[in-house]
């Protein structure tokens, strides 16, 4: 019995401890139930005055940047307007660093693509912005696009020119060139006939005057070959006029028109769709 003593002390301390808590909560009920009542108050007030998180929504799209055919004396070869990393640096300077829509300009993996990122509390406005960008890209290279039709156009107005020059001029001045020889030619083929007949009627009788008519002759007939060689220079540079340089500038048109073809001439665009996020 004496060693149950200590046991039944120790929770007859405890019970006057409880007791004791118990009457200083209640003895301060007013105070805690007041702090209570304003903890919930101003707790509730925040809730209620939170503002919901802004939805972000994340837009994507791809260029592709035009191109367009460059004439080199007798090829093609296909270019890009403008290049893509210079691209990228003026327009991330234009509208990343001053637009907070746009978050990045970058060049893609292929060297002809862009890539552009964007962010905003909708698809809408999202995309509405890299359209924006999009529609500076294509702007500008429009205007270089018509540049460069310009300058195939005034190419090939040179061409007609080379050619109308070639027809009405070159070559009519050397069939006129052709004609006067020819008929200078006859001339002192006729002078050279007229002298070997003298010859014929002088030889036996007068031969001194015979051997002057023989030197007559050799410069006539020197001279007639000189007349017949340049006569025949004259037709060769005629039909080289006539048939190649005529034809060579024919192709050289012929390839500057194709290049003035549609399809020869692309402006930068997106490729495909806009990739919008379905969810913030």
């Amino acid at each position: 019995m004496q060693k149950n003593i200590p046991d039944q002390n120790f929770y007859q301390d405890d019970e006057i401890d409880l007791q004791e808590l118990f009457g200083i909560v209640w003895a301060k009920k007013t105070l805690i139930i007041g702090m209570t009542t304003i903890i919930t108050l101003v707790a509730g007030i925040y809730v209620f005055n939170k503002t919901p998180p802004i939805p972000i929504y994340k837009v994507n799209a791809l260029i592709e940047i035009g191109s367009y055919q460059l004439y080199n004396s007798t090829s093609t070869s296909k270019v890009i307007i403008e290049p893509t990393i210079e691209l990228s640096k003026k327009l991330n300077v234009l509208f990343v660093d001053r637009n907070e829509v746009i978050t990045s300009i970058s060049v893609a993996k292929h060297n002809s693509f862009i890539d552009i990122k964007s962010e905003a509390n909708s698809n809408e406005i999202a995309s509405r912005e890299i359209l924006s960008v999009m529609s500076f890209i294509r702007d500008k290279h429009q205007s270089i696009l018509n540049d460069v039709k310009n300058r195939h156009e005034l190419e090939i107005k040179k061409i007609n020119t080379k050619i109308d020059n070639i027809k009405n001029k070159e070559i009519k001045l050397l069939v006129e060139k052709i004609k006067i020889q020819t008929l200078s030619l006859n001339d002192y083929e006729l002078l050279l006939k007229h002298t070997e007949k003298n010859i014929k009627a002088i030889e036996s009788s007068n031969p001194m005057l015979t051997a002057l008519k023989l030197m007559e002759k050799r410069d006539l007939f020197l001279f007639i070959t000189k007349l017949k060689l340049q006569l025949i220079d004259m037709y060769n540079e005629k039909n080289k006029l006539e048939t190649i340089s005529i034809d060579n500038l024919l192709k050289e048109r012929e390839l500057i028109l194709s290049m003035l073809l549609p399809r020869n001439y692309k402006n930068s665009e997106i490729v495909g769709q806009l990739v919008t996020s379905d969810y913030p």
